[in-house]
């Protein structure tokens, strides 16, 4: 399309034309380009009849994304013209082009000032608009008092105009609040529905702008509402204020909002607004939306203010309706609603909960999950049983998208409201029947641990488990669960062990047994969690069942060339332990500990709060709240930025709860099951994210940098005397029996064996406590970290061999005042430059007059060794007395070479 010659006369018209008709981005912008040119000649020639026409160019030019900063100064002088049309552009351009960060405006203020005191009131209402739209907090306060005089004006639009800009005023500046409450509390008088709703709207920024005002509209402000109110709810037809035959719903809504920001807190108050509340909410029709937006804020505002129990029902009942409502947006915001109003009105929300449970099931996913987490609400002793059934039927016909928050909901209730161990489990073995695949890992991690303290129930659970893996085989969970019970109880499996009354008697042979863990293996060829148990309940099985050991021999050898080297390295060590050592067996593959259920609760709940992300708002915690050993929890005190005293761009900050730290779990080396890969230093460790990790054979092979670590963790839970695991590096892993012969005075370095790979040895042979490891240097010099009258913190420094850049550090903290300090917790910060990684400590009690200590200890990895030296904050946070205590310092003195 031949596009005309550009001229600073071209129309607005004939330039959106022209752009339209572009085919590419490139073509659009040679376009504006040459029209940002015409109007830059004629603002320089200073055709003053094209002022205007330019100007809107300009704005449609601004609006498609191009810079228009040159056209600045014409709003000016457009503003300054006589007449109402360019004003208008002017000041249109003015608030399209500028914003109150600009110090060009300020060159405006004149001009506004002039305008607000017209007497042509549609120049006035330009004025007003533009300055309640860019208006700065210097504009506000040198144009208050012509905003003031004017909403005295005896025109209806003028006034309303002035509230408006009043409200932006107000905002910016909050100390003009003052001047403005009586004239707000008069223009609730008019009877123009535009003044009322920009006098309401300026109400409701002085009530948030000073709590004097707050008080002063309370007294004088509350009759006047609810006059307002009831006229606009039972005022007959008028054309102009109907939406969908409700009368100025708008009105409606602004006048509810103040009244709930009024009404907080305020009995009086609360009490004049009853009546005319439940007036609105039994005449409101609901068959309009116009009519579900006013109840659905009287609800809001009944739930916010102090209103009479009656009330309430009045407005949960209205919310129990919007349940039932076919508009999905209705629905949920009354699903929204029901969640705050349970901490006000239980009972009330109770009589709803089968519409609740209905929710449940919607086809709609954010219904159906806001409904999930109400009725997780709604759960108490009482209705526990009946609700969790509900659920669990659900589970099976539920989308496969849902049943993962489905099943985390049914856990949680299961494990905060069990009435008995028996009714936990038999909830639990449903959910992993019909959904294991969603089930997660600490959930069945947390299963296992009741199973280990429910000796009663054991025989049962490995019955039903054994029972449900026949039909079930396709869940994960439920196969892994299974195939650790069969292997710690399979006795019980076969010889109907812990028969309860009312359950029925099973026939289970040993092969059975053995056919329900040799089903695990082939139907997870990829899953290296479940076969690595597999692998653990077999090689116990042939402990528990010793004709069956050829067959678990079999089953075991068969993954001695494995790809993965977890799975490689156990079967060669449980052939062995087969085959080679019968004597030690039966003692070696005895029974798992019963594990400890409440310390195994803490951990969870502390890791659990320290993998929440830190954009998910929170309620404050002080480190009193919190009851945890010291380095399991993160008290939520000042940001770490604090501590570390430097800028954002230079600093870390690290804290107790690192997810990296887990060498004092109660249950590590178990079974001695790591990943197969370690984390990189400062990365998160897969050690530390679960307790049972060792315990279920879970995780992967520790090995880095081409080093091998033998698996000793059954000689461990067995408490055999092994004092160091060598350390063989290979490169290239080879098929070797680290269950040979190794004698008891053998060294092992862990850097100096890493040239060959030694001859086959059997660790379970003849250590003694003779065997050493040598993999740390002499330790460098100690210092005292920190002193003070009451404080006294010393570090000890270790460090690895070809790796300078790594440190170990022990802390010893010793108080030297008397009095003893409780819920000890220390906290460090570094640069960016160095990784630090928090153990936790040996306790959160520091006893007085230096009679004990508490150690920590904790690894740095300066990753600018030899450039930078380290550099720690450190903060230690106590209680004396049950007073909260403070102290912090900043580490100097560290020793060369770190």
């Amino acid at each position: 399309m031949a596009l005309n010659p550009f001229s600073s006369g071209t129309r607005l018209r004939d330039m959106i034309r022209a752009i339209r008709a572009c085919k590419t981005a490139a073509e659009e912008r040679g376009v504006v380009r040459r029209e940002c040119a015409a109007i830059r000649a004629s603002f320089s020639d200073n055709e003053q009849e094209l002022r205007h026409r330019n100007m809107a160019k300009l704005m449609f030019i601004h609006m498609l994304g191009y810079p228009t900063h040159f056209g600045q100064m014409e709003c000016l002088k457009l503003i300054a013209a006589v007449g109402y049309p360019e004003k208008r552009i002017g000041y249109l351009g003015l608030m399209l082009l500028l914003d109150e960060r600009q110090e060009v405006l300020m060159l405006v203020t004149n001009s506004l000032k002039q305008d607000l005191n017209h007497s042509n009131q549609f120049i006035v209402g330009l004025a007003l608009c533009a300055l309640g739209n860019i208006c700065s907090a210097e504009m506000a306060r040198d144009l208050a008092p012509e905003v003031e005089r004017l909403m005295r004006s005896r025109d209806a639009n003028t006034k309303k105009k002035a509230a408006l800009c009043s409200t932006r005023i107000v905002r910016k500046v909050p100390d003009l609040a003052e001047n403005f409450m009586g004239l707000a509390a008069s223009l609730l008088k008019e009877k123009h529905h535009g003044v009322l709703i920009s006098a309401v709207q300026l109400c409701t920024e002085l009530c948030k702008a000073s709590k004097d005002a707050l008080e002063y509209l309370r007294k004088n402000c509350i009759e006047g509402l609810v006059r307002i109110l009831r006229d606009v709810s039972s005022s007959s037809y008028a054309p102009e204020y109907d939406v969908a035959g409700i009368s100025d719903p708008f009105l409606h809504i602004r006048v509810l909002k103040l009244m709930r920001m009024l009404g907080q807190g305020d009995a009086d108050c609360s009490e004049y607004m009853n009546d005319i509340l439940a007036q609105v909410a039994t005449k409101t029709e609901s068959n309009k939306n116009a009519g579900n937006a006013i109840l659905y804020e009287c609800v809001e505002t009944i739930m916010g203010i102090e209103a009479t129990s009656g009330l309430r029902v009045l407005a949960i009942n209205i919310l129990g309706r919007f349940l039932s409502n076919r508009d999905n947006n209705i629905r949920y915001v009354a699903l929204n609603i029901l969640m705050r109003a349970i901490a006000v009105d239980t009972q009330a929300v109770q009589r709803h909960r089968v519409t609740i449970l209905e929710c449940v099931k919607d086809a709609d996913a954010s219904i159906r999950k806001r409904a999930l987490e109400l009725v997780f609400l709604l759960v108490n002793d009482t209705n526990v049983k009946p609700l969790t059934k509900e659920l669990v039927d659900y589970l099976d016909v539920a989308d496969p998208d849902f049943k993962e928050d489905l099943t985390a909901k049914i856990c949680s209730i299961a494990e905060k409201f069990s009435q008995d161990k028996l009714w936990y489990l038999d909830q639990m073995f449903k959910v992993l029947s019909l959904a294991g695949k969603h089930v997660k890992d600490d959930v069945w991690h947390a299963l296992i641990v009741v199973i280990s303290n429910a000796s009663e129930l054991q025989g049962y659970s490995v019955r039903s488990l054994y029972t449900a893996l026949q039909t079930y085989s396709e869940q994960g969970s439920l196969v892994r669960v299974a195939v650790w019970c069969i292997g710690e109880y399979g006795e019980m499996l076969v010889n109907n062990v812990g028969m309860l009354e009312a359950e029925g008697s099973i026939t289970v042979t040993e092969s059975d047994a053995l056919d329900a863990v040799e089903l695990g293996l082939s139907l997870y060829p990829a899953d290296v969690t479940t076969r690595a148990m597999c692998l653990v309940a077999l090689l116990k099985l042939s402990s528990r069942f010793p004709s069956m050991s050829e067959r678990v021999k079999r089953i075991v050898s068969q993954n001695k060339e494995n790809m993965v080297l977890e799975l490689q390295q156990r079967s060669i060590e449980f052939g062995s332990i087969i085959q080679r050592h019968q004597s030690i067996r039966s003692s070696l593959l005895e029974r798992m500990p019963v594990l400890d259920e409440a310390t195994y609760l803490m951990k969870r709940a502390s890791t659990t709060q320290a993998s929440i992300p830190a954009y998910k708002p929170a309620s404050a915690v002080t480190p009193g709240d919190l009851k945890f050993p010291n380095g399991l929890a993160k008290p939520a005190v000042t940001p770490l930025a604090d501590l570390l005293d430097l800028s954002s761009d230079d600093a870390t900050a690290t804290t107790t709860a690192s997810t990296t730290t887990a060498p004092s779990d109660f249950l590590q080396d178990l079974l001695g099951i790591g990943g197969t890969n370690l984390p990189t230093a400062g990365a998160p460790s897969s050690a530390s994210t679960d307790i049972l990790m060792d315990l279920l054979s879970i995780g992967s092979s520790p090995s880095q940098n081409g080093q091998l670590v033998p698996d000793l963790s059954l000689a461990q839970a067995e408490k055999k005397h092994v004092s160091a695991a060598p350390q063989l590096v290979s490169p290239v892993p080879e098929p070797v029996d680290l269950l040979g012969s190794l004698s008891s005075s053998t060294s092992v370095s862990g850097t100096k064996s890493a040239t060959a790979v030694p001859q086959a040895v059997d660790l379970l042979d003849g250590l003694s406590s003779s065997t050493s490891v040598s993999g740390l240097e002499d330790a460098c010099p100690s210092i005292t970290a920190f002193q003070s009258a009451t404080l006294k913190i010393t570090f000890d420094f270790r460090k690895q061999l070809g790796k300078p850049q790594e440190s170990t550090i022990h802390a010893t903290f010793t108080n030297m005042s008397s009095s003893t300090y409780t819920e000890f917790i220390f906290q460090a910060a570094v640069p960016k430059f160095i990784q630090l990684r928090l153990d936790p400590a040996s306790g959160n009690i520091v006893p007085a007059n230096g009679k004990g200590s508490v150690t920590q200890g904790f690894s740095v990895t300066n990753n600018q060794h030899g450039q930078k030296p380290l550099a720690m904050r450190i903060r230690m946070s106590y209680k004396v007395n049950g007073e909260d205590r403070l102290e912090q310092g900043q580490v100097s003195n560290f020793p060369p070479g770190l």
